[in-house]
């Protein structure tokens, strides 16, 4: 039988080592409590600069077809009614806008239907200011694709392929169609080759223009949508200062729109520098 001193000092360590159990316990929980309650950064690595890719849309933008795309109706006005509301009617295919591969499918992906991952991606300029200076009718061909990867390595995958044709210096004049005589355009755009060799060669998610189509003016056929969009991807057109943004490294994020069983649509584009 243990003395009772004894049996008191037992119980005593016996407690002590509860409470010290006790004590971890609860700053444990605070410990996670406060990592939980630490905000994260909005972003791993911000950006240092944000770019906006997109003209403003408006009743008189350049069409590929040459007619009035944008309409609003003033439904509510704030000296009537206390608030403006306004009722767009607008083409899917007006400024600054995306094309589904429905566009030129029968029954391909719509732009509901696009997979969201695919529209924050790298984005790769190429330049071909100097060429669409001297002929209008100039296209971004395999050579052009190639010389850019000569000078900044691989195109990364799931990138965007943009040309930077300098078009959006023509802006607010008949340049920016630039229809002849005989109503056919002259802009550049993508050769058929070039979208073939992306589809090839590189995990490409779009293709990008700063001009009213990813086919050049002079296109009768729209090759270049026949063949690039059935292969389920997508295209961006209309782009806007690209010439603020360096060949490689920025990040495009596409804000396309998600109506049902759309071909496509206005949208935001932002690039992350």
């Amino acid at each position: 039988m243990c003395h009772p001193i004894i049996m008191e000092y037992v119980k005593g360590k016996a407690l002590s080592r509860r409470d010290l159990f006790r004590g971890s316990a609860t700053a444990g929980v605070a410990i996670v409590a406060s990592a939980a309650l630490t905000p994260r950064p909005v972003l791993a690595q911000p950006a240092s600069r944000v770019i906006d890719l997109t003209h403003t849309l408006s009743h008189d933008f350049p069409t590929y077809f040459g007619e009035q795309q944008v309409f609003d109706d003033d439904v509510f006005t704030y000296a009537e009614n206390g608030f403006n509301l306004k009722m767009l009617r607008v083409n899917e295919h007006t400024g600054t806008h995306i094309d589904a591969p429905l566009h030129f499918t029968d029954g391909g992906t719509s732009i509901d239907e696009v997979p969201v991952e695919s529209l924050v991606c790298p984005l790769a300029i190429v330049d071909i200011r100097e060429k669409a200076d001297a002929d209008p009718d100039a296209q971004v061909t395999p050579d052009d694709l190639k010389t850019w990867i000569a000078t900044n390595g691989p195109i990364p995958p799931g990138a965007c392929v943009a040309q930077n044709a300098g078009w959006q210096r023509r802006l607010g004049t008949p340049g920016f169609r630039n229809a002849d005589d005989a109503g056919k355009m002259h802009f550049p755009a993508f050769h058929v080759e070039a979208a073939q060799m992306l589809l090839e060669e590189a995990e490409v998610a779009g293709i990008g223009v700063d001009t009213l189509s990813i086919d050049y003016g002079l296109s009768a056929d729209f090759i270049t949508h026949y063949t690039w969009l059935p292969a389920n991807r997508w295209a961006v057109e209309n782009m806007a200062n690209l010439d603020q943004l360096p060949a490689t490294g920025a990040t495009l994020v596409v804000g396309a729109p998600k109506h049902q069983g759309g071909t496509g649509g206005p949208c935001r584009l932002i690039a992350l520098v």
